[in-house]
């Protein structure tokens, strides 16, 4: 058995690289021979992870965040027809690891990731639907969540500071962010049908959650064939302020201003808006996004 590990050094800030090589010792001893993918920069990491594939081998594991499972789904999804031939196993040690928390995964315990994984393994694993958004010449793919709006913004804000590190980064660029945010002019359309929307944000979500834990789209399912399209509407500050803190155990689904539909393809377009998926960037709109079912195995227990 033949298995690929991918290990983000920075993801958690550093803290993979001690996991990182628990997970090669723990399938070592299992009796896997294991390829140790570990780079200092993303792109080199992804074209490592190409060329392991390409090599030939019985499963892709990363180690890392929510950007290490984003790496791991664009290697595997964009394989072709059947899709699913390498299976995607994940031990999260990222600082959102959204994605191990849809799929139920062990979180802070790397040994018991690696044992579900093995366990996986033997049983087949999962296979989980995902989006492939096509635009600014790309295509690209992603698991969790497209970000298209206010919480977009916060990312692009996040990632241009070196200071505070962890999640304190993210609520702080959320704070700063909210000081000047206005709502965004949208076309969009879903499956067909077009309109304008002025919204907060929108998001089209494979997975539940963003931001480590935000639940967007409590009811999303990973394997049900379609993507939930998430807006809330234009409101003040203060008000928006207030509805904010309830993404975080779901309960915003109820108010006015929160609309959740399921939907097989959306096109989003707006001026000035950049989009991230997975907590990565992919760029600014128009972009078109739609999900494919069954796209990526992964080893985790239906």
């Amino acid at each position: 058995m033949i298995i690929a590990v991918a290990i983000n050094p920075r993801a958690s800030f550093g803290g993979a690289r001690h996991t990182g090589d628990a997970v090669v010792a723990f399938f070592r001893a299992a009796g896997a021979r294991v390829i140790v993918l570990r780079k200092a920069s993303y792109d080199r990491l992804a074209a490592a992870v190409g060329e392991a594939l390409d090599s030939g081998c019985d499963a892709l594991v990363v180690v890392g965040g929510d950007g290490m499972v984003h790496l791991g789904i664009n290697a595997l999804a964009g394989l072709g027809v059947p899709y699913g031939t390498v299976p995607l196993g994940i031990v999260p040690s990222g600082t959102g690891n959204d994605m191990a928390r849809a799929l139920g995964l062990p979180l802070n315990d790397a040994t018991a990731a690696c044992e579900r994984i093995l366990a996986a393994l033997h049983d087949g694993g999962r296979l989980i639907d995902a989006g492939r958004v096509t635009g600014n010449g790309a295509t690209s793919w992603f698991a969790g969540v497209v970000s298209a709006g206010f919480d977009a913004a916060v990312n692009e804000r996040a990632n241009a500071w070196r200071w505070p590190r962890g999640r304190s980064r993210y609520n702080l660029a959320m704070l700063r962010e909210l000081a000047t945010f206005k709502a965004v002019d949208y076309t969009v359309t879903a499956d067909g049908e077009t309109w304008r929307q002025g919204a907060m944000l929108i998001s089209v979500a494979n997975g539940q959650s963003i931001g480590g834990g935000m639940k967007v789209t409590p009811d999303a399912v990973l394997d049900d064939g379609f993507l939930d399209l998430f807006i809330v509407k234009p409101l003040s500050r203060v008000r928006f302020l207030a509805v904010f803190p309830k993404v975080f155990s779901g309960r915003h689904t109820g108010h006015r201003a929160v609309h959740i539909r399921q939907v097989r393809r959306v096109e989003l377009s707006a001026a000035n808006v950049v989009a991230y998926a997975d907590g990565e960037r992919l760029g600014p709109l128009p972009l078109t996004i739609e999900v494919v079912p069954g796209a990526v195995r992964v080893l985790a227990v239906p």
